[in-house]
């Protein structure tokens, strides 16, 4: 009796799903475990420390907020990026657990979407799977950015198409509200946040019905696209960029625009889907775009086209929802990035760029369940009989997955932010043992940690360092004066005396005296026109100031009484160099150095070897 009373429990837990569910949520614990193992080791990269820095700025105010970045209306990560600047700085552990816990929640919110619109049948595991695996979204996990842009309109995707379709099965408008409110929690992410209502409403007219009740949610729909589109429109043509300048939205050219679309489609979206790209072009040491080798991506576009068509012979309606994918794509995919930046990436290194088409993998996850699972309850899902062969699918879909696995692996031998962590945490370092108040040249940091042609001031040491100063340190952007013992950041991240690199005239004779009258320096060689530092030893009776001309450039600085050194920056070339003093006592100029202040290569760094995390 035992016996039997098992068996039936089992058989009705079966039918009822649980087993579903439960496979599903065991998926994605162990997605998560895979891909913390990833998270755990990534770090802040490139607009990171721009965006924490200019949280560190300002005030959590609405023009700090609604400041439209280069296309992307974001104020959920301006305030995420305002409160970790708080919580730490570059607190990583953080970013990895946030990182993780939103993570979780999207693939939650994608399988309650798909239990609801399909029921809980073994079916729904097919495009879960793919979300969970593909490697559409995994280089978007190594960068903090993306994540807080992507993760939170992923979650609040499914979520809002789940109050849609319990809003069209119930008519209870509180539905409708709860899925613009998912939407308008996106939109606060997300720029593409506003196409989530545009999907529910081909949802409702191709799978779940269109009826007049529902024009109640059309109106609240429209509403708040309309509101939406006249915030980020007057945003967008009003916000100062980091180039002291506002957006002039353009269209590219349309052969460019052409080659990026399809590049963006047969390089990345198409192999993603099937699990490539199989291999990685890196960029720089902690990030890499999809390197799909050509032959693939001809194979991968003929799969596709296999898939496609077997769907559309077999499975009523599939056509609409490929169509809609492929709307998605060209409407949210495409045309931002078509006005904001492919002029300046090119269409080949857009086309490549992964983080554009990250998102997408949830609406390819619905379009996948769409174009082969029946909707629960539906009448007549299909136009034919599946032939005997109708588990041919579980040989692709193996395939498929084999790839994923093989590309995340790949992508997951990056050593992603090792060296600016490193870097990052070695001038922590240097910062706490100098002197209190020591002055810093303050000068870019390595391209691999930020990009000075792209973010300009905020790739200064100032900005990217500066937060981490355990106690104030003085920055100076150029050396003025008689400045004591200036320090500057090696490309490790360790604080060394500064050196003139350059033409030294020495002064055979100790010191040769300088008074109002101009005294002329010959060159050992010419200097070209450029900005150049000047240091001048002295050995004064009297402090004084001297003026120092070099071409037409000229700097005014002061130098003390005593022995000891004065810093000039001038703007000029030429082959001599003028000095004479100006409104003050004669002077006796000892070595005289021009050029470049860099990093004493035999001076004594600080740390002496750099950290290693």
């Amino acid at each position: 009796m035992a016996t039997s009373e098992t068996t039936v429990g089992a058989r009705h837990w079966l039918r009822g799903g649980d087993a579903v569910m439960a496979t599903a949520l065991a998926m994605i614990a162990v997605q998560l475990v895979w891909k913390s193992g990833l998270v755990r080791r990534t770090y802040f990269r490139q607009d990171d420390f721009t965006f924490i820095a200019r949280g560190l700025e300002h005030d959590l105010t609405w023009d700090y907020l609604m400041r439209v970045d280069y296309g992307h209306l974001v104020p959920g990560p301006f305030a995420i990026q305002w409160a970790m600047g708080r919580l730490g700085v570059y607190n990583d552990v953080l970013a990895h657990v946030v990182t993780v816990t939103l993570l979780g929640a999207a693939g939650l919110a994608l399988l309650r979407l798909l239990r609801l619109l399909f029921g809980a049948r073994p079916a729904i595991l097919v495009p879960l799977g793919f979300y969970l695996l593909t490697p559409m979204t995994i280089s978007s996990l190594s960068w903090w950015a993306v994540v807080i842009e992507t993760l939170p309109f992923q979650i609040a995707l499914p979520m809002a198409l789940c109050s849609h379709v319990l809003y069209t099965r119930t008519g209870r408008f509180r539905h409708a509200l709860a899925a613009a409110g998912w939407t308008l929690f996106a939109m606060a992410f997300f720029v593409k946040a506003p196409f989530i209502l545009l999907l529910a409403v081909a949802l409702s007219v191709g799978w779940l019905g269109w009826s007049r009740r529902q024009w109640p949610a059309l109106l609240l729909y429209a509403g708040l696209l309309a509101g939406y589109a006249a915030v980020f429109f007057r945003q967008l043509l009003t916000s100062v960029q980091l180039t002291n300048d506002t957006i002039q939205p353009s269209l590219p050219d349309a052969g460019l625009a052409a080659k990026f679309a399809w590049t963006l489609l047969s390089s990345s979206l198409v192999p993603t889907s099937l699990g490539g790209p199989w291999q990685w072009r890196p960029i720089g040491e902690d990030y890499a775009t999809a390197g799909t080798p050509p032959a693939l991506v001809w194979i991968g576009l003929g799969v596709a086209v296999v898939v496609l068509a077997v769907s559309v012979l077999f499975r009523r309606r599939a056509w609409l929802a490929w169509l809609v994918l492929l709307a998605y794509f060209a409407l949210a995919d495409v045309v931002p990035v078509m006005i904001g930046r492919i002029q300046q990436l090119g269409p080949d290194l857009s086309g490549a760029e992964l983080r554009y088409v990250s998102s997408t993998a949830t609406v390819v996850a619905i379009a996948i369940g769409l174009a082969f699972i029946p909707l629960a309850g539906e009448e007549r899902p299909w136009l034919r009989a599946w032939p005997r062969l109708r588990f041919a699918w579980l040989p692709l879909a193996a395939a498929i997955a084999l790839g994923s696995v093989w590309s995340v692996a790949a992508y997951a031998r990056l050593p992603f932010g090792a060296d600016v962590k490193s870097y990052v945490e070695t001038g922590r370092l240097a910062l706490k043992r100098a002197p209190e108040h020591a002055v810093v040249l303050d000068t870019h940091v390595p391209a691999k940690v930020v990009y000075p042609i792209f973010f300009y001031d905020y790739a200064l040491a100032s900005k990217v360092l500066g937060p981490i100063a355990p106690h104030p340190v003085t920055w100076t952007r150029r050396l003025s004066g008689p400045v004591r013992n200036p320090l500057t950041f090696d490309p490790q991240g360790r604080l060394r005396p500064v050196s003139i690199d350059g033409l030294t005239i020495p002064q055979p004779a100790g010191c040769k005296p300088v008074g109002a009258r101009e005294v002329r320096f010959r060159l050992p060689a010419r200097l070209p026109e450029g900005e150049w530092t000047v240091q001048v030893g002295y050995l004064n009776p009297a402090a004084t100031r001297l003026s120092v001309r070099l071409g037409a450039g000229r700097d005014e600085v002061a130098a003390e009484k005593g022995f000891g050194w004065t810093f000039a920056a001038v703007k000029g070339g030429g082959t001599e160099l003028v000095i004479r003093t100006a409104n003050g006592p004669d002077a006796c100029l000892g070595e005289i150095k021009i050029g470049i202040p860099r990093p004493w290569a035999d001076g004594t760094p600080s740390p002496l070897q750099p950290v290693t995390p």
